[in-house]
């Protein structure tokens, strides 16, 4: 898929999915493979954006001992605490916006806090908002800065 034939529809579709399947992966380390075939074959990706699904869900889990301490310093409890949907968010938001420059980083907050608001626990969409606000300050400063 193009950047101009991205579907913002489609690619909420894909980090909707991308969820479910770092969920799945946090809980059972499961192959990134095995995991596209079966969210594949569930339907999840029929109208998703499934290019952005696999290369985030490659670039999160290939990319973990990158990605976590991006976020760690602006949790206020170890990685291991935080429930499985928050890491899951915290981990692929990260990803996004270290190494998808071409979604603006207020999609990419916009996006992770309301999957949080649908999946995570009451009130986790305003850490989750937190904390990836940070990140996007600290790996897209001059993004940041011009609004």
């Amino acid at each position: 898929m193009t950047d101009a034939a991205v579907k913002p529809w489609a690619r909420h579709l894909a980090r909707r999915a991308l969820l479910q399947a770092l969920y799945a992966w946090q809980m059972t380390a499961a192959d990134v493979d095995d995991l596209h075939e079966h969210i594949r074959s569930t339907q999840r990706l029929r109208k998703a954006d499934g290019d952005f699904f696999l290369s985030c869900l490659s670039g999160v889990v290939w990319g973990i001992e990158d990605l976590d301490p991006l976020f760690t310093p602006y949790l206020d409890r170890a990685i291991g605490a935080l429930d499985h949907v928050e890491r899951a968010i915290l981990r692929a938001g990260t990803y996004e916006l270290k190494e998808r420059p071409d979604v603006p980083a207020r999609v990419v907050i916009n996006e992770w806090v309301e999957l949080a608001k649908e999946f995570g626990a009451e009130e986790s969409f305003r850490y989750v908002n937190g904390v990836l606000d940070r990140v996007a300050w600290r790996v897209r400063a001059l993004e940041m800065e011009a609004g």
